[in-house]
């Protein structure tokens, strides 16, 4: 494979080369005004399986904003007049945030990554499925339903049509007057 390589070039090269066009931009090859541009900017396409991950803001599309933010004073209130002794609301405050925090972890530690697993063979199946059965299942039916369409429309104005014009000169003489009666 190394045949037809250039000097300095690599097999290693290839695999993980820019996907930036020298010739200027895509649609418009003779543009170098376009050209400068993309190659001063350096746009390239990014491997999604190698991005980074924030480790600080792990929902930066929001998606359990609303969902699961319980805290001590969402689950466990006293009214005024029966109040606890201030140790005992402490400490409940203390034992329900780090028992809900360490369950939390052990929990994610011991089923997060089999669930991830398991949701990731879920959404590559789901979009194995949409792509080579769903969407050519609906181009096939899109190309099918045009020729029935085209005789439907053909039936339609061979048979409906006649009959709605002759009935529109049937009753084009018609003439209809109201009076008000008092």
């Amino acid at each position: 494979m190394t045949g037809g390589l250039k000097d300095g070039e690599t097999d290693e090269s290839f695999l993980h080369s820019q996907f930036i066009r020298k010739q200027g931009n895509i649609y418009k090859p003779n543009n170098k005004e376009m050209d400068n541009d993309s190659m001063s900017g350096m746009k390239t396409m990014q491997d999604v399986h190698t991005k980074e991950i924030d480790l600080v803001n792990r929902d930066p599309k929001y998606l359990n904003d609303d969902v699961v933010k319980v805290e001590f004073e969402d689950v466990i209130a006293e009214p005024p007049g029966t109040y606890s002794f201030d140790g005992v609301w402490k400490a409940s405050f203390t034992t329900f945030t780090v028992t809900k925090y360490w369950c939390y972890r052990l929990l994610t530690a011991l089923v997060g990554i089999p669930l991830a697993l398991v949701w990731g063979i879920f959404f590559a199946i789901l979009s194995f499925i949409h792509i080579w059965a769903v969407v050519p299942c609906i181009k096939s039916y899109l190309i099918e339903i045009h020729c029935v369409s085209r005789v439907y429309s053909i039936c339609i104005h061979t048979f409906c049509d006649p009959l709605f014009e002759a009935m529109g000169k049937c009753f084009s003489s018609v003439r209809i007057s109201t009076t008000k009666g008092v």
